[in-house]
């Protein structure tokens, strides 16, 4: 189900917990797709239920030009929360929402860790509590997507036995400074174990 609002979030975790509670225990791994303004409250429901904030990070450096002056800076606090999930325990799932916003997920990246909006008005980040690492914002785009899709074993690291899916970049993503994130270019994609581009 999608959800934007903290009062449609807790709703559908409301619903979530409901199922559970009239058909039992079971590996479902239920969804919330964008989950993007939480209240506290609900945060640590995400882990407690085993339901999947399935997020756009690109979002966050979008909205992040206007949103708190509808929110308020109190709300804006869990709003894209990404820290406070992951802190919580809850398995975040990252992903583009294309063709609403790019496809590429660099820039998800970049938006997950420096939290600058577009318009350049936060430097420091917007919510800067919210920022996560380079590490967890890679996690998020793959192991973590491919446990949301009960993929797990197949697909999201590398490992022997799973799909030899991946690319390589023009630079290290994890050494250089977050707000060069978005220059980065893919060099080389590769599919099944199969170069299918190469620059």
């Amino acid at each position: 189900m999608h959800a934007i609002g903290d009062s449609a979030n807790s709703e559908i975790l409301d619903i979530y917990e409901q199922v559970e509670k009239e058909n039992g225990p079971k590996d479902r791994r239920f969804r919330i797709e964008h989950a993007q303004h939480l209240h506290p409250k609900n945060i640590p429901r995400f882990k407690a239920l085993g339901v999947i904030p399935s997020m756009q990070p690109y979002h966050c450096i979008d909205d992040g030009r206007w949103a708190e002056k509808r929110l308020g800076a109190e709300r804006s606090k869990t709003t894209y929360a990404f820290r406070s999930l992951l802190d919580a325990g809850a398995n975040l799932s990252f992903g583009s929402d294309w063709f609403v916003a790019p496809l590429d997920p660099i820039q998800g990246i970049y938006a997950a860790v420096t939290r600058q909006t577009l318009d350049g008005g936060h430097p420091n980040g917007w919510v800067p509590e919210q920022k996560i690492s380079v590490a967890e914002a890679v996690k998020c785009y793959t192991l973590n997507d491919a446990y949301a899709e009960f993929a797990e074993k197949e697909k999201g690291s590398l490992e022997v036995g799973k799909w030899a899916d991946f690319v390589m970049l023009s630079d290290d993503i994890f050494t250089i400074d977050p707000v060069q994130i978005r220059e980065i270019k893919v060099a080389m994609t590769v599919v099944g174990g199969k170069v299918v581009f190469e620059k």
